[in-house]
């Protein structure tokens, strides 16, 4: 059962005060990730990650049309539209960041930092002037779970776990943060000014400046949570009026500008990660690990940026 914390002072403000989750989705994925919406084709695409000996999958539902195949094996976790509409995936296990062309064809993007080979992208974010921002923490060269599209190559190369950065036109990897225990969700405020990236070790979000050239400055702590109950930092979005939503212990945790928690919308199982969407982008999408919930709230999310 999905409950809303009413004891938040906060929640009138996020959380309508009729309608309830729904669930549009289960048993598709062995372990669904990487939401994300595409407006042009009125679609949720997510991924299913490597778990269980799944090659993983990448798949789209629409509203009144159900689930149906893109692509695969898709070798990722963390998934974004990049501002061509082309679908950017985290490799966690094929450890790179690799894009989805028009035509069906895949790219890599980045997979070495000079001549070490990355970790193991967990989630990615695309900045407006083009340029890609993923967490690259270590989990995923632990050999749990070691599926068909597992990597033969374990090995860890750097001595870092980071945010990483990429320009797509020539390739130009580099760090820009690499202070982390485990780096999992990104996300970056409206204006673009802000970079959140929550660690789920240190559990805990952190926020950056973000400079005119794209670097990152002035790393602080925002918000902190316990870990009460099941659930860990994973996914994190922001809404329009600069509210981030992080799934955390207990389900997803909504946080002002200033580091308050607002309210904790709790779900029987983890959440792993949440998208907007939908017609306004007041749809929040939320992928538990082998089903989908619908949220309408009311502040809209972010839309996914586009040329």
């Amino acid at each position: 059962m999905i409950e809303i914390d009413k004891e938040s002072a906060g929640w009138r403000k996020i959380v309508p005060e009729t309608g309830s989750p729904e669930k549009i989705l289960t048993g598709c994925a062995n372990f669904a990730d990487g939401p994300v919406w595409d407006e042009a084709d009125g679609a949720l695409i997510f991924t299913e990650a490597w778990m269980n000996r799944s090659p993983g999958k990448i798949w789209k539902w629409r509203p009144n049309r159900g689930v149906e195949f893109v692509f695969g094996p898709c070798k990722g976790l963390g998934a974004t539209l990049d501002l061509e509409g082309r679908l950017v995936v985290a490799g966690w296990s094929s450890r790179s960041i690799w894009r989805r062309e028009h035509d069906g064809s895949t790219t890599v993007l980045a997979s070495h930092y000079g001549a070490l080979r990355i970790n193991s992208p967990n989630d990615v974010v695309v900045h407006s002037s083009g340029a890609i921002y993923w967490t690259d923490p270590a989990t995923g060269l632990n050999g749990n779970g070691r599926g068909a599209d597992r990597t033969d190559d374990l090995q860890r190369y750097l001595p870092f776990e980071s945010v990483f950065r990429v320009w797509p036109g020539s390739g130009q990897v580099e760090p820009v943060a690499d202070d982390f225990a485990l780096p999992n969700g990104i996300t970056f405020s409206p204006d673009e000014r802000l970079l959140y990236v929550n660690d789920t070790i240190r559990q805990h979000i952190r926020v950056f400046d973000v400079q005119p050239d794209g670097s990152l400055a002035n790393g602080r702590l925002f918000y902190e949570a316990e870990a009460d109950l099941p659930g860990t930092f994973d996914g994190m979005k922001v809404d329009v009026e600069g509210n981030v939503y992080c799934t955390a212990a207990g389900g997803i945790h909504v946080i002002d500008p200033e580091g308050k928690l607002l309210v904790r919308i709790r779900f029987p199982t983890p959440v792993g990660n949440i998208a907007w969407g939908g017609p306004d982008w007041r749809w929040m999408f939320c992928t538990l690990q082998e089903s989908i919930y619908r949220i309408e709230l009311k502040i809209p999310g972010v839309p996914v940026r586009r040329r």
